[in-house]
C-alpha cells in the first residue's frame, strides 16, 4: 500500500479542519497522487482474494472537480445546556461537534448556504430538541433546500425536486433519497457503460436497488425493457415520478425486496438477453442477497457499482466461485479528498445458455 509519507509532493490544505473531522483524507497531497493511491489500493484488495488479470483492470476516471463536488451534506446539530447551537461534523472523537462556516468538498451553492442555515435551523429549532441531523442538497441547477427537524422535515413537493440531466432526460431526486453523491462525475460513468457492448434492442435491463432509476431511465433507450426493483417508499416515489416524467412506456417497476420479486420477474421475461446491474449499500450485498444473484440463471452479464472495495473483493469472490468471470474493473473517483472510492465490475456468466450473451 502506497503511503502519504512516502509522497514526494505535499499540498497545503485549503480547509483549516483537515485532520480534525472524519471528511477529507488527502487534501495535503495532489490529485494525481491521490489517484495513484485509490488505485493501488483497490487492486491490492481485490487481488489479495482473488485471481484477476491484470488487464481487467482499466484507469481510475478521475472526478471533474476534485472539489466543491458533493450534492449533499449531512450536518449534526447540537444545541447545549446553555443553549448555544453548533452545525458542524463529527469530529474523530465522535463526540460533539466541529462547527463550520463552509466546506470544501460541497458544491460552492451549499457551502455558502451553510451560514444561513444555521440562522433557519436556530429559528425552526423547537425548544425541547437538543439534537439533529440536518440534510442539505442541491441538484443541477444550484437550488438549495435542507430538512431534519421535525416529522417529514425531508418531504418535497413535485417543483423542489432536484434534478440532473443525463443522457438527454432530467432524473428527478429529493432530500429522503439516496442518490449518488457526485453528479459532476456521472456523464463519465453513463459514458463507460454504454461502451462495454453489452447493450441492443433485444435485451432487458434489471435495475436492482434501482432507487430513484438513475441507471434504468438513463439506459431505457439502449435496452428493450427496463425493470426496477426497490423498496424504499421514497425512492420509489421518485421513480413513479421519473418514469412518469418521461412516458417511458418500456419501463416496470416492482415495489419490494430484490430477494422477494428477482426471481420471479427473471422468469417471467420469455424472450430477450438479460442484463442486471446491482447497486448495493456500502454493507455490500445481504448474504440472501448473494445467494440468490451469484445463482440466477438466464442472466447473462452483471454489473456490480460499489462504493466499498472490501466489501466489493468479499462478494465477488462469491460471483467468481459461482462460474461468473470478472471482464472489466473500472474505478470512478466519486469521492475526491476522501478514503472512499467506488468501482464498477463488469461480470460475465459462464454457460448461461441461448438467452445469455
Amino acid at each position: 500500500m502506497i503511503q502519504k509519507a512516502n509522497m514526494k509532493s505535499k499540498e497545503d490544505p485549503v480547509c483549516s479542519l483537515f485532520n480534525d473531522c472524519r471528511g477529507c483524507s488527502y487534501q495535503d497531497i495532489p490529485y494525481e497522487d491521490e489517484l495513484s493511491i485509490k488505485e493501488k489500493e483497490l487492486k491490492d484488495l481485490i487481488n489479495e482474494l482473488l485471481e484477476v488479470d491484470p488487464d481487467c483492470f482499466e484507469p481510475i476516471v478521475p472526478s471533474p472537480k476534485p472539489y466543491h463536488y458533493r450534492n449533499r451534506l449531512d450536518l449534526k446539530l447540537l444545541k447545549t445546556k446553555s443553549k448555544e447551537v453548533f452545525i458542524g461534523f463529527t469530529p474523530k472523537s465522535r463526540h460533539g461537534v466541529i462547527p463550520i462556516e463552509s466546506c470544501y468538498i460541497a458544491r460552492e451553492e451549499i457551502s455558502s448556504f451553510i451560514p444561513e442555515l444555521k440562522k433557519q435551523a436556530i429559528d425552526k429549532l423547537p425548544e425541547n430538541y437538543r439534537l439533529a441531523n440536518l440534510v442539505v442538497r442541491s441538484g443541477e441547477d444550484g437550488r438549495v433546500f435542507w430538512g431534519g427537524i421535525g416529522k417529514k422535515s425531508l418531504l418535497q413537493e413535485e417543483g423542489d425536486f432536484f434534478w440532473v440531466e443525463i443522457e438527454g432526460k432530467k432524473i428527478f431526486y429529493s432530500l429522503d433519497t439516496f442518490f449518488q453523491a457526485n453528479i459532476s462525475i456521472l456523464p463519465s460513468v453513463f459514458q463507460k457503460i454504454k461502451s462495454l457492448g453489452i447493450w441492443g434492442n433485444d435485451v432487458v435491463f434489471y435495475d436492482l436497488y434501482g432507487g430513484v432509476g438513475l441507471f434504468g431511465v438513463g439506459m431505457v433507450d439502449s435496452v428493450s425493457k427496463v425493470v426496477l426493483i426497490e423498496e424504499s417508499i421514497p425512492s420509489l416515489r421518485l421513480a413513479k415520478y421519473n418514469v412518469e416524467y418521461h412516458d417511458l412506456k418500456n419501463f416496470k417497476i416492482i415495489e419490494g425486496r430484490v430477494e422477494d420479486h428477482f426471481l420471479d420477474m427473471v422468469n417471467e421475461e420469455e424472450n430477450g438477453k438479460r442484463v442486471a446491474m446491482i447497486d448495493p449499500p456500502r454493507a455490500g450485498l445481504s448474504q440472501s442477497a448473494l445467494d440468490l444473484l451469484v445463482s440466477a440463471k438466464g442472466i447473462g452479464w452483471m454489473l456490480y457499482l460499489s462504493c466499498n472495495p472490501k466489501t466489493l473483493a468479499r462478494d465477488l469472490g462469491r460471483f467468481v466461485a459461482n462460474n461468473w468471470n470478472i471482464e472489466k474493473i473500472i474505478p470512478f473517483d466519486f469521492f475526491p479528498k476522501t478514503a472512499h472510492l467506488e468501482t464498477l465490475v463488469l461480470l460475465k456468466k459462464f454457460n448461461c445458455g441461448e438467452i445469455c450473451y
